[in-house]
């Protein structure tokens, strides 16, 4: 489901050539569209809310549109046709959850005819894009719409419990039915918004076998490429920051455990980039191309369609996102590897595609000629597994932390030593200062017990040694002087410094023992 890879723009040069599907041309296709979801949307209005019940998945409400008008719809200048509706009341339920109002609903598709993009697929589908930009509109195949209408409870159950994904958010199921032919559509969000133009856009796998883009398709004006472009182009990945990495990886890897859940495969990453460094250059040239983006403001903003909403946890402020500058149009920031500042838009598409009995065969055909490993059809564990790898490792890379400089490492620890120098001297210095009082207690009661057990009162020479104020002073210095710079260069701990001041202040104690049993 190649949501707008296609970058909004009708093939150039084949605008007066108009396509047709089914033999039926695009102008009655979307002449019908209009027609009949102007007529069903507005007749489910009327039906009062309720919850949504389980045979609400398997409901197909039909209306038939003769050209010539009826009591209940309008006349009109293309063939009689019959307009289905699957599952209304439940698509009604998925689009009030992201916030889409009826009357905006209507108004987007509606009121101004659709536009016609280009596919770079194989699938042959067509593509229509609402003037506002808001949704896009997708011819599908049969297998494709019966796949669908059985996921949608599944798909119920997981919107409820996250309507952040990046999966696609599917706003209604319908088939025009119209000489014998039926022409079935899906209408989903727009991934890449034409307004915004991607300088780059990639339909991304995980898979190298034919994963480049033809050449029929690189002469487009805005071609759409695949892996192997891509990591020719981008060799070394796309690259965010901790917060925008780690938000992006756990969503991808949560939509792919839901898509493995239900045996889906062989669905892809369109992925556009927009190059900020570029857009002063293109905007001129966008102003004067798109000039229906004056009416944008105006529009409603349907609720977690961005690529920046998709991947922001519950635990986001939602508010920051809404007012976020209108200019990046809920683009994810990024960094190329030349250090150019982008915005990425990005969704997975294609899910419709489950591991049936046709592909199986065809993986075992294509692993019998080339490498199993590398083809896109795979089983749906297999297939998630080497998605979430070439995403992780080849494509998204996060920005590691800038490691401060040699010169700023040595600044900062020297400055570091010297403060906690400055801390073990004062410390020292006020210890030395006590136990100094202490020592000029003890030398005079040691000068007490000489005097009293020799009598030796007027002996000048047994009176101990001790050390004067000034010198005890000198003696402090020196030890802060010498502690700073053993921490500067000599980081020890304090217990030397200890050890030796504890060796200094022992040694007149050693010296009076002396005297002491010298007068003995």
């Amino acid at each position: 489901m190649s949501s707008a890879a296609e970058n909004g723009d009708a093939a150039p040069g084949k605008q007066n050539e108009e396509k047709t599907y089914k033999k039926t041309a695009s102008s009655a296709i979307k002449g019908a569209i209009q027609l009949g979801i102007g007529y069903t949307v507005g007749n489910l209005t009327s039906k009062p809310d309720r919850d949504v019940l389980m045979q609400d998945f398997y409901v197909v409400e039909s209306v038939f549109l003769p050209s010539e008008g009826s009591n209940l719809t309008p006349a009109h200048h293309y063939p009689d046709f019959r307009f289905k509706t699957y599952a209304p009341l439940a698509f009604r339920y998925f689009r009030e959850l992201f916030g889409i109002k009826p009357d905006d609903y209507l108004y987007s598709i509606c009121s101004e005819p659709l536009i016609e993009l280009s596919n770079p697929g194989a699938s042959g589908s067509l593509f229509f894009v609402t003037s506002d930009d808001e949704f896009i509109i997708k011819t599908v195949q049969h297998k494709e719409a019966e796949f669908l209408q059985k996921l949608l409870p599944g798909y119920y159950m997981n919107l409820n419990q996250n309507p952040r994904t990046l999966l696609p958010k599917f706003y209604g199921l319908y088939c025009m039915q119209s000489g014998g032919i039926n022409i079935r559509i899906v209408v989903m969000n727009n991934v890449l918004p034409r307004f915004m133009r991607m300088h780059f856009t990639y339909d991304l796998k995980g898979s190298t076998y034919k994963r480049r883009a033809s050449r029929k398709e690189r002469e487009k004006s805005n071609p759409t490429f695949k892996d192997l472009d891509f990591l020719q182009d981008m060799h070394e990945g796309l690259y965010f920051d901790t917060e925008t990495y780690n938000a992006l990886m756990k969503t991808l890897q949560r939509d792919c455990r839901v898509l493995e859940s239900f045996k889906i495969m062989d669905y892809s990453l369109l992925l556009g980039i927009h190059i900020l460094d570029h857009s002063l250059k293109d905007k001129e040239e966008e102003t004067s191309q798109n000039v229906p983006d004056a009416k944008r403001p105006g529009m409603q903003k349907v609720l977690y369609s961005t690529a920046m909403e998709s991947i922001q946890g519950p635990g986001k402020s939602g508010d920051g996102i809404i007012t976020e500058n209108p200019e990046t149009m809920g683009g994810i920031p990024a960094k190329s590897h030349k250090g150019e500042k982008l915005l990425l838009f990005m969704g997975i598409i294609d899910i419709l595609q489950s591991y049936r009995l046709m592909k199986k065969l065809e993986h075992s055909w294509k692993a019998l000629v080339y490498d199993g490993d590398t083809v896109s059809v795979h089983r749906p564990s297999f297939y998630a597994d080497r998605f979430l790898k070439f995403m992780n490792s080849r494509v998204f890379k996060k920005i590691q932390a800038l490691k401060a400089s040699p010169s700023k490492k040595r600044c900062n620890s020297i400055a570091a030593l010297k403060a906690t120098s400055q801390e073990i001297v004062s410390s020292i210095s006020q210890e030395w200062k006590e136990e100094k009082h202490d020592l000029l207690t003890e030398g005079q009661s040691f000068s007490s017990l000489d005097e009293e057990a020799l009598g030796s009162r007027h002996r000048p020479d047994l009176v101990p040694s001790t050390a004067s104020l000034f010198e005890a002073a000198s003696l402090a210095t020196t030890i802060s002087s010498s502690s700073l710079y053993v921490n500067e260069h000599y980081p020890h701990d304090r217990t030397t410094l200890y050890s030796n001041r504890r060796l200094v202040h022992d040694t007149p104690n050693v010296d009076l023992e002396g005297r002491k049993k010298e007068n003995i």
